[in-house]
């Protein structure tokens, strides 16, 4: 087993810092933070027992714990290149297997068979280059002024807060591995107070305004969902006294409940029949009395009563109407906007991080739950921390939402009305995730340490039934790559499709890569004449368009029209004539630079407008070979617009003055793909418009080169 370190101050975690701070204080106080989340992170995995631990899979729909020792250094990694912090990349392998797939979408690459991993001592010795890196750029970043999300500070503290994430996500991961892989730990002491669970009574919650997410100028690091700051109106309603204890949720168990389909949302049932669940996943039978026992992080105790319930979503809501019937009330979860009623309305000191003071959160205490009463404020207990608590509320942006350019795909991912947000925090939560303007989400049936609070109220909650993809270039690039044809010029990705069939002549087409497909409209156009197209795109933003196409057959997105107006559009395979050709079709999100093994043996890779958005363009056209067959085909569409925005000039193809002699992007394709291509034909002119408003439009010439791989 690898060495970790042992012990740990099981007081308060070190609070999110303050980034209006003086730049030395700022930079002192953002170090000690840095390495107070790296070791604490660390220290999570002392509770294994042995480097088998780090290989098994404690849920299907989830990477081994492996991935996510490496994941939090390569994120670091990731986004320090694209803020210009670090000039490349630390181990372009490890880095391309911890990059993507931490959630269960879709188009992540789950598959078991499809990885090799590493030896742990081998992961652990790549995170202690990361740190020296991270360690270094904290002491050396020039700092001046406060530190808003467009300083390249900015990075590092998201990494620091990516890293706080995990510590809890994958300590849910460890609460379901098998108990001889873990063992009980010093550093994470279980509460002792188990009693009796106190009666839950309903007290009233008077109405009022609440303040949401926060402003830009706010001088605590946010997630882009959190801007900006708004304000609801919240009409009274009833609050249950206490989080739902483990003995409250034992009636519904003990009433069957988990077998009446009457208590459960048409999803929620879809997950109990699938699951088979009798119960929730951490409570466990004993083996010879059969009493009831619970599963914490690494030990099962007799059932502490006392202690909130842990579910899903999907079982809380079960429980809300079952107990509903009972008492003849109209019952339900509470929305986000009534949690902050609520946090209002118990009286919790007015400030924007949350600590021991304030409830069971930031590791002030312990590593498990305690008692629903043991911490109350206003007449309520657990506003903040023990559990998360699961809203009504599926999580979408504040009116004004931008996305961070460097994490485009933390949020707007979950924005499809199946990512439901939890609010309050437990007691693992710390940095950003222990803050008032924290919002985070989950898919309903996944398990966190997670419970809810029961409310009545008359007041109806709209949860939308058809989720528009409203992010402004998402959807336009949803209208670029599926709307109507714009100023006379053919559909551009359809076109590129229809090029790469006419280039590849009698070649077979048995494996196609659609290499920056974006929403993957070429992907599913070169599905009509290949067997089967792999579409890879950096965003998931994008990525989630064409499997949301493929999954469902139909996306609808909004289209911009004059000044604030804005337009409905609905697109589907069957109209285009894809339909019948969807099950070729697979889509990932991967990093050009840096792709996965699997993917290869293309007989054609098509780059339409990708090269020229890369960071190093030379790195990717000398590795592209490699994923090309011998008599294969790389086809290249760019129209060369070449901005240090994306790519520095330094790492330009062509475009710029080298040695007093102007460069052409066509000559450094030349000189980039000699040793493995032959150039065949002459490059051509490929137009596209992209549609800004109804009277605005870009006008673009994209040019084809074609190569033929040696």
């Amino acid at each position: 087993m690898l060495p970790l370190p042992s012990g740990i101050d099981t007081g308060n975690a070190m609070d999110t810092p303050r980034l209006d701070q003086p730049p030395e204080t700022l930079r002192a106080r953002v170090l000690a933070y840095f390495e107070d989340s790296w070791e604490t992170y660390e220290r999570l995995f002392a509770v294994l027992t042995s480097d088998r631990a780090f290989y098994q899979r404690a849920d299907p729909l989830r990477h081994p714990l492996v991935f996510y020792v490496g994941h939090t250094a390569t994120f670091f990694v990731n986004k320090l290149v694209l803020a210009r912090i670090l000039p490349a990349q630390v181990d372009p392998h490890l880095e391309s297997l911890f990059a993507i797939g931490v959630d269960e979408m879709s188009w992540d690459d789950l598959d078991a068979t499809h990885y090799d991993w590493p030896a742990i001592a081998d992961v652990f010795a790549y995170r202690r280059k990361v740190k020296e890196l991270v360690q270094r750029a904290i002491e050396t970043l020039p700092l001046s002024g406060p530190v808003t999300w467009d300083h390249p500070f900015w990075a590092v503290v998201m990494g620091i807060e990516h890293e706080r994430i995990h510590l809890e996500t994958s300590s849910v991961l460890i609460r379901q591995l098998p108990l001889d892989l873990v063992r009980p730990h010093p550093a994470w002491p279980l509460c002792g107070e188990r009693g009796a669970a106190p009666d839950n009574t309903l007290l009233a919650v008077p109405g009022g305004a609440v303040a949401l997410g926060k402003d830009r100028e706010a001088p605590l690091y946010g997630w882009d969902n959190e801007y900006p700051r708004h304000e609801e109106r919240v009409p009274a309603f009833e609050a249950a006294r206490y989080l739902t204890s483990n003995a409250e949720l034992r009636g519904f168990v003990d009433a069957g409940g988990y077998r009446e389909r009457a208590w459960w949302s048409e999803e929620g049932w879809a997950w109990r029949c699938y699951a088979e669940a009798e119960h929730p996943r951490f409570w466990v039978r004993g083996a010879g009395d059969g009493a009831w026992r619970l599963r914490c992080l690494t030990e099962e105790i007799p059932m502490p009563w006392s202690w909130p319930a842990e579910v899903n979503q999907l079982e809380a809501k079960a429980f809300c109407a079952w107990k509903a019937a009972e008492l003849g009330r109209s019952l339900r979860l509470p929305t986000e906007a009534e949690w902050y009623r609520l946090l209002d309305v118990a009286g919790l000191p007015e400030r924007d991080v949350f600590s021991g003071e304030s409830g069971n959160i930031a590791l002030a205490r312990q590593a498990s739950s305690c008692p629903v009463d043991r911490h109350v404020h206003g007449g309520f207990g657990d506003v903040v921390g023990n559990v998360w608590q699961w809203t009504e509320t599926p999580i979408d942006g504040f009116p004004g939402f931008a996305v961070h350019p460097l994490y485009d795909d933390f949020s707007t991912p979950t924005f499809d009305g199946r990512h439901n947000l939890m609010k309050g925090g437990s007691w693992i939560s710390t940095g950003n995730e222990a803050t008032r303007a924290a919002r985070y989400a989950f898919r309903r049936h996944f398990y966190q340490h997670a419970g809810f609070r029961v409310i009545a109220s008359e007041q109806e909650v709209s949860v939308p039934e058809s989720v528009y993809e409203s992010d402004e270039a998402v959807a336009q690039y949803c209208d670029f790559h599926y709307g109507p044809e714009q100023l006379g010029v053919p559909n551009f990705p359809r076109r590129c499709a229809e090029l790469c069939r006419e280039v590849a002549g009698e070649r077979p087409l048995r494996r196609v890569l659609d290499l920056g497909c974006a929403t993957g409209r070429a992907t599913f156009e070169l599905a009509r004449f290949a067997e089967h197209v792999t579409g890879v795109d950096f965003s998931a933003r994008f990525i989630k368009v064409a499997h949301e196409l493929k999954q469902h057959g139909t996306v609808r997105y909004v289209v911009a029209g004059e000044g604030e107006l804005t337009r409905a559009q609905s697109v589907s395979l069957d109209a285009l004539g894809l339909a019948d050709v969807a099950d070729r079709v697979e889509l990932w999100q991967g990093d050009a630079h840096n792709l996965k093994p699997r993917f290869s043996g293309y007989d054609l890779v098509l780059a339409a407008n990708l090269i020229d958005r890369l960071h190093d363009p030379a790195h990717f056209l000398a590795h592209i070979g490699e994923r090309i067959v011998p008599g294969g085909l790389l086809v290249l569409l760019s129209p060369y617009t070449w901005l240090e925005a994306f790519t520095p000039k330094a790492n330009w193809l062509g475009g710029r003055v080298v040695d007093g002699r102007e460069v052409t992007t066509l000559e450094g394709l030349e000189a980039a793909l000699s040793g493995h291509f032959r150039r065949v034909g002459a490059p051509r002119d490929v137009p596209f418009v992209i549609r800004e408003t109804p009277r605005k439009h870009q006008h673009t010439l994209s040019e084809m080169t074609v190569w033929e791989r040696l």
